[in-house]
């Protein structure tokens, strides 16, 4: 049955076996996601901004996004028109989805037939997807709560639907392959400034727990964790010295959620105060 994932006062979220209902009260902030599976994000009432570092996508009431999976992205949800956010996220977990790919006969996927790109798709406004949404807006009363095998069903309209959409969405959805290892240092590089536990940090770029502590051990004397910070910190003191950029621009820009942690991060490693190198 549902369970109620958010306490903040601002936000409401009900998980109903991989489908989530959202409410949104405020516009002010954004949530970087990182799902480990693919999804879908369907808009019922407001606006969504999903931005992917290069573009952002603007989603509105009545539209629905394809999220890839392992994919990062910062969502904006916030009022439009007068209405609230409000959306609804279906997501397909790898152990639904082989189930899934059983059940529908494994069915015959074109060898020539090539993959989505990464990024996050804007869905076309088909018969299916509107008639699958309709049928799901009666539990954003929390009060009315859909057995479990009700949501199964409605995940299982959604994977159709994708699949009707775009015949590249079968080999992308079906691809049950282990990643592949990828370089350690050159992905904590490049996200150096999301948040990130060590067991995301092994399954991102694509290790056991076990594996990723050895490898990283090999690559640098520091924790994953200090190692993070260390780097933050290194591109923040760059941004103020060479760029001539303001701590209250710069802290969250790398990663820190205050600035008072940022600054005595900031003292302990260089000596002196950020101020001091700020212009």
């Amino acid at each position: 049955m549902g369970q109620r994932q958010a306490e903040d006062p601002l936000k409401v979220i009900f998980n109903y076996n991989n489908v989530f209902y959202s409410f949104f009260y405020d516009d002010t902030s954004g949530c970087t996601h990182r799902s480990r599976e693919f999804a879908m994000n369907y808009v019922y009432s407001g606006e969504m901004v999903v931005d992917n570092g290069h573009e952002r996508i603007h989603v509105g009431k009545g539209e629905c996004v394809f999220i890839p999976r392992d994919h990062h992205i910062t969502l904006y949800k916030r009022t439009c028109d007068g209405e609230r956010y409000c959306g609804i996220f279906l997501m397909f977990t790898r152990a639904f989805l082989k189930e899934m790919y059983d059940k529908f006969g494994r069915r015959e996927i074109p060898t020539d037939t090539p993959k989505l790109d990464s990024g996050v798709i804007k869905l076309p406004r088909t018969a299916e997807i509107a008639s699958l949404f309709a049928s799901m807006t009666p539990y954003f009363d929390p009060e009315v709560k859909p057995h479990d095998d009700f949501m199964q069903l409605k995940l299982q309209e959604g994977l159709l639907a994708l699949l009707h959409i775009d015949r590249r969405f079968a080999p992308t959805l079906f691809d049950f392959n282990e990643p592949w290892k990828i370089d350690i240092l050159d992905f904590m590089n490049r996200n150096y400034m999301y948040e990130f536990t060590v067991e995301e940090l092994a399954h991102y770029t694509g290790r056991s727990l076990a594996t990723f502590k050895r490898d990283f051990k090999k690559v640098s004397d520091l924790t994953p964790e200090k190692w993070l910070i260390r780097k933050r910190l290194e591109v923040a003191y760059a941004l103020m010295k060479e760029g001539g950029r303001k701590i209250a621009d710069v802290y969250t820009e790398v990663g820190f959620k205050n600035q008072s942690h940022f600054s005595s991060a900031f003292k302990k490693l260089y000596g002196v105060a950020p101020s001091a190198v700020s212009v």
